[in-house]
């Protein structure tokens, strides 16, 4: 599978290098898919502190959205947003894979 499977938005891309910045770390968001969760799976987030060789990165606007093989079968066409609202703010995957997901939005079944 190729980088065009997964996508950063402009508005998850701009958080990411603000934590990076913050951090002294580079601009690079790791998605990672764990079993777990309310609905059999649950996403992982955390800046990228390296890339291994089997990983498939996308890049919006300098930022680098980085999945490992194993969990890019899980997340492949999927969407990284960030979104905000009344209720808080949050990174969000729109996942086509997903059959079902959890009210928390951080879980899913395929």
């Amino acid at each position: 599978m190729d980088a065009a499977t997964i996508t950063l938005t402009p508005s998850a891309a701009r958080r990411v290098a603000f934590i990076a910045e913050k951090q002294g770390k580079p601009a690079a968001l790791r998605l990672a898919v764990e079993g777990g969760g309310c609905s059999g799976f649950q996403y992982r987030f955390g800046l990228a502190e390296g890339v291994e060789a089997d990983d498939v990165i996308s890049e919006t606007d300098g930022v680098k959205l980085v999945v490992d093989s194993v969990s890019l079968d899980l997340v492949a066409g999927c969407v990284v947003d960030f979104v905000e609202s009344m209720g808080g703010s949050m990174f969000k995957v729109e996942n086509p894979q997903a059959v079902a997901g959890c009210g928390c939005g951080s879980s899913f079944a395929v």
